[in-house]
């Protein structure tokens, strides 16, 4: 079955608001120690205040998703964009530590609001190639991720960061396009109860599969906030500006987004298993190479920086396809658990992980980080070798 006019403008649509909505949630990291230079804070509380506010999003995603699946209205994909659009720009002009971190979580929300539903959306908009409709929109989030850091550097380096909220009315005006132009799902949604809600999510929780794709979620996002919370602060102690901190992670999260796009034909190719090996165990290697030339071969060091995260980015579309695959009544909450839940669990072992870089060096940490995902590789042997692409509508 092709694909309808409607739903490639829908998914098209829905993409674009993933590339405005993930541009703003990477506003704060190479901006994070200016930040905290300005009100006062260490980089511990920084990384713990990141760290909680992805907490208190995170943690509700497979709630929200589990409204979205019982809703036909597109209610979280709008306010979803509005939120992150205006709060993580207003943080940047937080004036103490409260305030930073109620905008950070409130704009985290706004995240936490978009994600499951508009995965969602992509199923139920998707007939056929399944993988490479979800590669394209988790790379446009990526490539908006990676603009973000740039875009905020650019204008807190030659404007300054009280400028910053200016730009919320970017993700405001989209999102009133977007809601005039992502239709309602056909057919009349029920309101759930608390018997099928226990019922759903003791379903996906008893899932061996998807228990494994949810640890692996956690090793990507393990090594990813890692390194774009930690390493900015690294660079700033080696003098380098918010620019030269903000294109790195531009680079970073660009090539991770190229690694999203070309998830589907590589697993076509190599199967998923492999996609989920390389993406976890060469993460080790790459970590030794980059903490070897960061000091000395600092150019060097950025390339081996960005090849980590097309390696990582690279099982991102396979696992959240493979999750709604597996259990496909509930496709906007294993969204959340796979792109929310996990990453919040991490939250909580990185604000231990910003004391410990406070303590050991932030090299010797991320070592250590490294290692994990190549240890829990071990538990991929369990699932499927590949998923399948298409998706049947009724």
């Amino acid at each position: 079955m092709n694909t309808k006019p409607t739903d490639k403008k829908a998914l098209g649509w829905l993409s674009g608001a993933h590339l405005i909505n993930d541009t703003y949630s990477g506003f704060l990291n190479p901006i994070m120690p200016f930040i905290a230079a300005k009100i006062g804070i260490t980089v511990a509380i920084a990384t713990a205040i990141m760290g909680i506010a992805q907490i208190c999003a995170s943690m509700f995603q497979p709630i929200f998703g589990f409204w979205a699946d019982n809703s036909l209205k597109r209610v979280f994909i709008f306010w979803g964009l509005i939120f992150g659009s205006l709060f993580i720009p207003l943080a940047t002009n937080a004036p103490n530590a409260p305030i930073l971190t109620l905008c950070v979580i409130l704009g985290n929300l706004g995240g936490s609001f978009f994600h499951p539903q508009a995965l969602g959306f992509i199923a139920k908009f998707s007939h056929r190639n399944f993988v490479s409709n979800m590669g394209i929109f988790i790379s446009a989030g990526t490539v908006g991720f990676s603009f973000g850091p740039i875009i905020s550097a650019l204008v807190a380096e030659n404007f300054g960061l009280e400028k910053i909220p200016y730009l919320a009315l970017i993700g405001v005006t989209f999102a009133l396009f977007m809601f005039a132009c992502v239709p309602k799902i056909s057919g009349k949604g029920e309101a759930p109860e608390y018997k099928y809600f226990k019922e759903s999510f003791k379903e996906i929780l008893t899932n061996r599969n998807m228990n494994i794709l949810t640890v692996i979620a956690m090793m990507k996002a393990l090594i990813t906030n890692s390194c774009m919370i930690l390493l900015p602060f690294l660079w700033k102690d080696l003098g380098y500006s918010p620019t030269y901190i903000g294109i790195s992670l531009f680079l970073f999260m660009l090539t991770g987004g190229l690694g999203s796009l070309v998830s589907g034909r590589a697993e076509a190719k190599l199967g998923a298993k492999l996609i989920f090996y390389i993406s976890m165990i060469a993460t080790l290697p790459i970590m030794i190479l980059f903490i070897l030339t960061y000091k000395h071969y600092p150019l060097v060091s950025i390339v081996i920086f960005v090849i980590m995260a097309f390696t990582t980015m690279l099982a991102q579309p396979v696992m959240i396809v493979m999750a709604q695959r597996i259990l496909p009544d509930y496709r906007s909450i294993v969204s959340g658990f796979i792109n929310g839940f996990a990453w919040g669990i991490v939250a909580i072992f990185l604000i231990i992980i910003g004391f410990c870089a406070q303590e050991f060096g932030i090299p010797k940490v991320l070592l250590v980080v490294s290692i994990i995902p190549a240890i829990a590789s071990y538990l991929v042997k369990y699932l499927p070798d590949h998923v399948d692409v298409t998706i049947n509508k009724g």
